[in-house]
């Protein structure tokens, strides 16, 4: 038996570089990569000391194949679902972000 899939939009492996600030935060935001991304979040790698429910703020270009429109400078205050270690050095961590909300930057 398959675990049921709870994901309300289709994610894409696109690899968008992203900048990922801890709202509330005087730290610099860090330069990262997305590993999969969709209309709804993003899931990406870094060595920032996050858990669920840090709220963060992510900075990048939305591609096309999201949001059928021209690619777009997104910032997005999101929330951390999910951490999972990944096979890198120095500790790295798989998060997950759910978007609570956005802007669209002209």
């Amino acid at each position: 038996m398959q675990p049921m899939e709870r994901r309300r939009t289709e994610r894409l492996n696109l690899a968008i570089g992203l900048t990922v600030s801890v709202l509330n935060s005087t730290a610099p935001g860090q330069r990262t990569e997305s590993l999969n991304v969709s209309g709804g979040g993003m899931y990406f790698a870094t060595n920032l000391p996050l858990r669920r429910g840090t709220a963060v703020q992510l900075l990048f270009k939305m591609p096309e194949e999201i949001t059928r429109s021209p690619a777009s400078d997104w910032v997005c205050m999101g929330h951390v679902v999910h951490v999972r270690p990944v096979s890198a050095p120095n500790g790295w961590l798989g998060v997950g972000v759910q978007f609570d909300c956005y802007e669209v930057m002209p």
